[in-house]
């Protein structure tokens, strides 16, 4: 199997989770946070939408300075815009990864500010933390708002206590 095989097998399978998650995100409480230090609820959920381009940025090019990037972050108004997102960043990875060659993923890759350089590792590497984990982080943490929030928590890898409340409510009904 070509190591692109399997990123983009888990790819597939995380990103239905994070959709089911982003479908969750109310937008009345986008700027709420659970403390003065942490991210606004509408910026961590639109960092969650876009995390997956980290991917098409990993194996496109060499580095990524950040002192160049113009990012301007659009907080979604609405749950289909931040799908929008989501959707457009997982076909950027997705077309990156079809595209890429097994040596693709031992190039060095750098992240940079200017000439401060933040860190130079395989690619490889740079997948699995800075695009994969990154995104993994981030979303438990979006489930920890909601959840701070009172909302339902959909299930990522089996059925979330709120997905067994919702079976055992519907299994009583049916029984009465």
């Amino acid at each position: 199997m070509a190591y692109k095989d399997a990123l983009i097998a888990e790819l597939k399978m995380e990103m239905a989770s994070t959709r089911k998650i982003l479908e969750q995100v109310p937008k009345d409480k986008a700027t709420w946070k659970p403390h003065d230090k942490s991210m606004k609820l509408g910026n961590l959920a639109v960092h969650v939408a876009e995390l997956p381009s980290w991917i098409a940025y990993t194996l496109t090019a060499p580095e990524l300075d950040l002192s160049k990037m113009d990012y301007k972050p659009v907080i979604a108004t609405s749950t289909e815009q931040l799908i929008g997102q989501l959707d457009a960043a997982v076909a950027k990875a997705m077309e990156a990864l079809e595209n890429s060659k097994d040596e693709d993923y031992d190039e060095m890759w750098t992240l940079r500010n200017g000439s401060h350089v933040i860190f130079s590792l395989p690619k490889k590497v740079v997948l699995r933390s800075m695009a994969y984990s990154h995104h993994y982080h981030h979303r438990g943490q979006l489930s920890v708002y909601l959840r701070l929030l009172d909302i339902p928590i959909p299930g990522m890898y089996g059925p979330s206590a709120d997905d067994m409340a919702a079976l055992a409510a519907a299994q009583t009904a049916a029984a009465n």
